[in-house]
């Protein structure tokens, strides 16, 4: 077994930024649909499996997220998670685009009301059961209402950029 060299950080914003960007994780695009027909979405990388019974996601949404009110309004999300070639639609739905704007031009479905991405490798319908506060961030508990899955690789957050699972694997080695 490889022993690493380990380096103390500060118990930070800093410091956690730094140690939890060597745990790579997927990217989201989590979208909703209000009662005006307009959609809205953001990415996210902060998303679980929460339970198996009941299927239960959670997702942890920063306080001043646009998307975050839309989601409590309405009652209901989608998760559409990331293909590896996914970059440009995670930054497109990371930015400060009008809600509104986010989905126009982007092949997306609908799936019990809300928007699911075309070319996502899973995705997820969802309705709000709970929020709960965390900090800085709203804690969202959804319940899986239908789901599904294809054959692709992820997106990668690791380091504190995008990349692939090989990108990750290189990194560490």
């Amino acid at each position: 077994m490889i022993q690493a060299m380990s380096t103390e950080l500060p118990a930070s914003p800093e410091g956690l930024r730094q140690a939890f960007a060597r745990f790579p994780t997927g990217v989201a695009v989590i979208c909703a649909r209000d009662s005006d027909g307009t959609d809205g979405g953001m990415t996210a990388n902060a998303i679980c499996s929460l339970s198996l019974d009941p299927l239960l996601v959670l997702i942890c949404f920063e306080k001043k997220a646009r998307t975050l009110p839309l989601v409590e309004r309405t009652g209901r999300f989608s998760i559409s998670i990331l293909a590896e070639d996914g970059r440009e639609l995670a930054d497109r739905f990371a930015s400060k685009l009008d809600e509104g704007e986010k989905l126009r031009g982007v092949a997306a479905r609908d799936e019990l009301g809300v928007p699911v991405l075309e070319n996502a490798i899973a995705w997820a319908v969802c309705s709000l059961k709970e929020t709960l506060p965390g900090g800085d961030h709203q804690i969202v508990i959804g319940e899986v209402e239908a789901l599904g899955a294809s054959e692709g690789r992820p997106l990668v957050w690791f380091g504190g950029t995008y990349g692939s699972l090989s990108d990750a694997e290189r990194s560490t080695s």
